[in-house]
Formats: C-alpha cells, sequence, structure tokens
C-alpha cells in the first residue's frame, strides 16, 4: 500500500480539491506514494499565508532566521536516510547518491544560514550618512524541477527566507516527496506561512507565474518554461531567477594525460545519470588522443552497475521518467543513422524500469542532434577536432550558455581558452564543481540571475538607499 502525501499551507496539512496523482518509481515503475493534488483556490490561501507571514518574518532579526534555519539543518541532517529514501525511490538515484544529495542540501543550508546581509556606507561626512539598505521582497515562489529535487529546493527556500521573505514551493509531480518532507522539517522550526508548498498536476505553475501577489519567482528548469515564466511575470514586474538548460561543452587539448582525466570527466558526463543542468552534454577531444580517450571512457562506463538504487553496489540508476527516456532513445538513433559509432549501450535495457546504460559516441557529427540538443541523460557524443579555434567555435555554436570547462597539461594555455568560453562558469581541469559561497548563473538561454555566494543572496532583495541628515 502506498504512502499518501498531503501538502502544507499555513502550517496546516491540506488535501487538494483535485484527485490525487500517483508519484512513480522509475526503476520499478511501482506507485510509491500518491499526492494531493491541489487546484488555483488553494495556490491562493498559499500565497495569502506567506502574505501575512511576511509581515512579522520580515522584521524579524538576523540572529532569530539564523538560528531558526540551523535548527531545520540539524532535524535534516538527523532524518538524512528517510529523504534519502524517499529521493532513491521518486528519482531513481542510487542511494549513495541521495545520500549525498541530502548531506550537501545541509551544507548548503547552514551556509546559506550564515550569512550576513550587509548595510554598506556609501558616504559619510560631518552633516549626512548615506546607506544602502537590503530588504525582503515580499512572498517568493520557488518551482523546483525533479533532477534534484531536495537539493535545488534548498538552493530556492533557504536563501528566499534568510533574507525575511516568504515562500511558496511548487516541486516537480514526478518527485514532489522529497520536497513536501523538506518543508515539514522547515515547518518544525519556523513560523506558520513563512514556507509553503503546494503539489498539482495542472495550473499550479501558470498560476503562480502570472499571480499578482507574488513578488519574485526563482525557476530551475527548461528553457522553453523559463521562457513562458518571464512573459507571464511581466505584469507586476515580477523579479526573476532562471536557472535553464545548458548544454555544456569540455574541451580536451593536445598532450593531456588521458588516463588521469578521464575518470574526472566520466563522473562530470554522467552525474545523476546524466541529468544534471551542468553536467558535460558534448565531449570535445584533440585528434592526437582521440582514440585513447574513448576507450579510456569506455572502459569506465562498462565498471558501472545499472540497477534499482536501492540495491547494494549498484551506483548508476535509471532515467527518472518516460519522456526523458524517449528523448534519450531518439537523439541516439539518429546519431546512429547519421554513421556515428555507439561505443558502449545505445539502447534501453529490457524489463521494468526506465533503465539506460552510460553510452558514449563516437564519429559523430557536429550538427547531430545529440550534439547540438540537451539530451540530459547517459548519452555522451564525443567530437574529434584538430584545430583548437574550432573546438571554441563548436562549443559556443549552441543558443545556451551554463558551463564549460578545458583540459589541458598547460594550465595557462587551458585558462585562456577557457574564458572564451561563452557560459556562466568556466572550469579548467575539472567540471561541475559548484560550492555554496561562489556564485552560479548562466548567460544567453541558460537564464539570468546568480545563486549561491552574497550575489545569490542579494538575489532575494530590493536595494533602498537611505539618506541622513545628522
Amino acid at each position: 500500500m502506498s504512502r499518501h502525501f498531503k501538502f502544507l499551507i499555513n502550517g496546516e496539512w491540506v488535501e487538494g480539491n483535485n484527485a490525487p496523482f500517483n508519484v512513480i518509481n522509475p526503476a520499478t515503475l511501482d506507485v510509491v506514494a500518491t499526492c494531493a493534488n491541489g487546484d488555483k483556490s488553494q495556490l491562493e490561501e498559499a500565497v495569502q499565508a506567506a502574505q501575512a507571514a511576511f509581515k512579522s518574518w520580515s522584521v524579524s532579526s538576523h540572529e532569530e532566521r539564523k538560528s531558526a534555519l540551523n535548527k531545520a539543518g540539524d532535524e535534516l541532517e538527523e532524518r538524512a536516510r528517510e529523504v534519502a529514501e524517499l529521493i532513491v525511490a521518486e528519482q531513481g538515484k542510487p542511494l549513495p547518491l541521495a545520500m549525498g544529495e541530502v548531506e550537501a542540501g545541509v551544507a548548503w543550508l547552514r551556509y546559506a544560514a550564515s550569512q550576513d546581509i550587509p548595510v554598506e556606507v556609501a558616504e559619510e561626512t560631518d552633516t549626512k550618512r548615506i546607506e544602502i539598505h537590503r530588504k525582503p521582497l515580499g512572498v517568493v515562489a520557488s518551482i523546483t524541477p525533479w533532477n534534484w529535487p531536495l537539493m535545488i529546493a534548498i538552493w530556492h527556500i533557504i536563501p528566499a527566507i534568510r533574507a525575511g521573505n516568504t515562500v511558496v514551493n511548487k516541486p516537480s509531480g514526478l518527485t514532489p516527496l522529497s520536497t513536501i518532507k523538506l518543508v515539514e522539517i522547515i515547518n518544525n522550526h519556523l513560523p506558520k506561512g513563512v514556507v509553503n508548498i503546494i503539489t498539482g498536476e495542472r495550473g499550479i505553475g501558470s498560476g503562480i507565474t502570472s499571480h499578482p501577489k507574488i513578488n519574485k519567482i526563482v525557476f530551475t528548469g527548461s528553457t522553453e518554461t523559463g521562457q513562458s515564466v518571464m512573459r507571464n511575470a511581466a505584469d507586476n514586474l515580477k523579479r526573476l531567477t532562471l536557472e535553464l538548460g545548458g548544454n555544456d561543452a569540455a574541451i580536451v587539448l593536445k598532450g593531456t594525460d588521458v588516463a588521469k582525466v578521464a575518470p574526472d570527466i566520466f563522473a562530470a558526463a554522467f552525474l545523476n545519470m546524466g541529468q544534471t543542468c551542468g553536467a558535460i552534454k558534448r565531449l570535445y577531444v584533440h585528434e592526437s588522443i582521440y582514440d585513447d580517450m574513448c576507450a579510456a571512457l569506455v572502459a569506465i562506463a562498462n565498471e558501472q552497475v545499472v540497477g534499482n538504487g536501492m540495491d547494494e553496489g549498484v551506483n548508476f540508476g535509471p532515467v527518472q521518467n518516460k519522456d526523458q527516456l524517449q528523448i534519450i532513445v531518439d537523439y541516439v538513433e539518429d546519431a546512429r543513422k547519421g554513421g556515428a559509432t555507439i561505443l558502449t549501450g545505445g539502447q534501453p535495457l529490457e524489463g521494468a524500469g526506465y533503465f539506460y546504460p552510460p553510452t558514449l559516441v563516437a564519429d559523430i557529427a557536429n550538427d547531430a542532434l545529440l550534439v547540438k540538443e540537451e539530451q540530459f541523460g547517459p548519452a555522451l557524443p564525443i567530437v574529434k577536432f584538430s584545430d583548437v579555434n574550432d573546438a571554441v567555435d563548436m562549443a559556443n555554436g549552441v543558443d545556451v550558455g551554463l558551463d564549460g570547462s578545458v583540459w589541458g597539461p598547460d594550465t595557462a594555455e587551458a585558462t585562456a581558452i577557457a574564458s572564451r568560453l561563452e557560459c556562466g562558469t568556466t572550469f579548467v581541469n575539472t567540471h561541475a564543481k559548484i560550492q555554496p559561497n561562489i556564485p552560479m548563473g548562466g548567460c544567453k538561454m541558460s537564464g539570468f540571475g546568480v545563486e549561491f555566494g552574497e550575489e545569490g543572496l542579494l538575489e532575494f532583495t530590493s536595494l533602498q538607499v537611505v539618506h541622513i541628515n545628522k
């Protein structure tokens, strides 16, 4: 018998006005839970609760906010295994990776809780003082995706409330359970209405983006949906932080030690079965080491143990949902028809579950679907180049720009090439290494606004200048 999850408004558990929906385990295709299915009238209740709570939370002391958030962090840490098992059941990733998601989430939570919001003195004389203050915005809506359901909810929610805002979260209907549990834990330590969550299959997202009483939206997801969010947010000039699609390129230069870097490249490409915005999605390798790199990556791919994330020894789980699996199947089949070589994998596994093994595709043209479109799954195209300028042009030849990396023996040379990449973050001899004190954001069609660090925290505030005559 599967469990049933309600959502939380103003500190109270609420049943949806629509018939509940199912949450499916992508490894078994079993129903692991049913979930309350809200409507726009219940979204209205959540926004009203957040508005009411904002009156007192916005003027609470920084120490009060820090203390409450740290207590939530303590409880999340204590319940890490419980939350991680929910992540495995709804998202599919192996349990060790899910435990890592919770542990990293706790670290991000504690960092955000510890941050200070500075008051800057812009000018001071004997007769006047001018200060720059940062004030909370109001009600912040958080719309979170299915790939890292707990972690990204923490990225959205915690800095918002640390800055004095209140929150309405809508998680993906594919993976709502761990986010509901997170909000339950937060509400054990914060006043009612500061953080609310509503789950629903239809109308909630569009209701959020056009709601006149929501002051900011932070959204992680596809570029297409981000464009829709932006259009709907225009009526009341909502502030936006949009972390959208990426198609991250990595360039491996001549002379690179293949044996040394291949494990790191594989890990960065297939992190969370490739279902990570900042994962390597396109690999450009110099012709002199191309065959060696392909062979090294194949050896690592063949070591992966694909299966149910709760099974001992499994380190490679399923694709999260059927639609995403079909995209991967279609892109790899397009590459095959175009003459590319499937080095390993290349077909869904038979039996229950959305399993697709780690797949490496060589001898592929740069205009193949698997290269020019974001696959968001466990299939990596490996493109050969001879001139590094061509590699840079190919890397920049997409309309998104989240992360990119350059790998090579000469750090100065690699850094100079990395600076030419059109993306929000570049890496040299590493990739997808994010941390809570360093800002992260995209450019081009990968969105705008930043998360993390002081810059990310201040995205949840408005600037107010105070002139004081002494």
